[in-house]
């Protein structure tokens, strides 16, 4: 199982993990929680991340590298969110998210739209934090992570939640 103590050494914690640790307990359909309850990631015994860490990765690259950048590593006009989530608890990723933002970053004019009413994004939010917290705690490297063992209730659930 993963924990902050496994994070690679110039990493910079999450803010949940910082403040919550990151113990992770199996919740439902296989998702991991932290002590607090926010979504976490998890490793499998043969070292790759589980399923909800794997498909954040996918649905981030799908709907959030465009603006954000490989990796969550920033661009010119969007921020670094392995650097942002160390100020940012789950709570407030998901309002951001959410409702959108506008005029907090080096851009002037820098727009966050909302993804509130788009279910690609709100179907996956959870994994895409899932994702994101473990690329800014160190612990998922760069580059999409091995695909893990299918996790068919977590499929479901999002198959269920686009209305396939």
């Amino acid at each position: 199982m993963a924990s902050a103590e496994g994070m690679q050494p110039d990493a910079h914690p999450s803010k949940d993990t910082a403040t919550e640790g990151n113990e992770p307990t199996e919740g439902d359909m296989g998702k991991w929680v932290d002590p607090a309850g926010n979504p976490t990631y998890n490793f499998n015994e043969d070292g790759t991340v589980d399923w909800y860490a794997w498909r954040g990765s996918k649905k981030y690259g799908a709907n959030c590298l465009q603006c954000h950048g490989p990796d969550g590593m920033g661009s010119s006009f969007a921020p670094n969110l392995t650097e942002s989530l160390q100020n940012l608890s789950y709570f407030d990723f998901v309002g951001i998210v959410v409702s959108g933002q506008q005029n907090q970053w080096t851009s002037p004019n820098s727009i966050m739209p909302a993804w509130g009413e788009d279910p690609n994004v709100m179907c996956s939010l959870d994994a895409i934090y899932i994702y994101l917290r473990g690329r800014a705690d160190g612990v998922i490297g760069r580059g999409e992570p091995p695909r893990p063992p299918k996790n068919d209730e977590g499929q479901k659930a999002e198959y269920d939640c686009l209305g396939f």
